[in-house]
């Protein structure tokens, strides 16, 4: 589906978290704020070289311990209000996005497009 950007969104954390299906994450504090973004779980890769927020759906979680089921990244997508953008993939507040060049995709609040039809 297609998207208006009707309000910019810039990413705050420059090294997103990537993570391959099968790896294992250390499970950290869930999401808890005033946005509709439930589901949200700190996590850190075993090796502690990333940390950063992951979907809950796509971590099988033991213990304090998760294995990931899914290839993911935590990228984020900045936008300018009056884009286009693509919506591929809907998450937890969030839609996975591509700019209309093709050049670019991540994560941008739902909150922040608007459907076109």
């Amino acid at each position: 589906m297609d998207y208006e950007v009707i309000k910019e969104h810039r990413s705050n954390y420059p090294n997103p978290i990537t993570l391959s299906k099968g790896q294992s994450v250390i499970l950290g504090k869930k999401y808890d704020g005033p946005e509709d973004w439930d589901n949200w779980v700190y996590c850190s890769t075993i090796d502690g070289s990333q940390e950063g927020w992951v979907p809950e759906q796509i971590i099988q979680a033991k213990k304090g311990v998760g294995v990931v089921l899914d290839d993911y990244t935590a990228k984020e997508l900045n936008v300018e209000v009056g884009e286009t953008v693509v919506g591929i993939r809907v998450l937890n507040g969030w839609i996975w996005c591509e700019k209309a060049n093709g050049k670019e995709s991540g994560w941008v609040p739902k909150d922040h497009l608007k459907p076109l039809r």
